[in-house]
């Protein structure tokens, strides 16, 4: 498996060594696995919008509405 350096600020890994107990490595991985995969679905939503016929102003308006949705939602929650 190929390795990586990394360079933090020392106050940051202070911190850290607080949790010595914790695989920082594993947790690494999985931190940029999960930004690989939210940069990938952009990509792919990317892609879908490029034949969209949807306006700027179109989808300003979706968004509002999607907002709405999800605040009422929250509130009968």
């Amino acid at each position: 498996m190929p390795s990586m350096t990394l360079s933090i600020p020392e106050d940051f890994k202070k911190k850290m060594e607080k949790f010595n107990w914790l695989n920082w490595s594993s947790i690494a991985r999985e931190a940029f696995a999960k930004r690989i995969a939210q940069l990938e679905a952009l990509e792919k939503f990317k892609e879908g919008l490029e034949n969209s016929e949807l306006s700027e102003k179109d989808c300003i308006e979706l968004g509002k509405k999607i907002k709405e949705s999800m605040a009422e939602y929250s509130d009968k929650k």
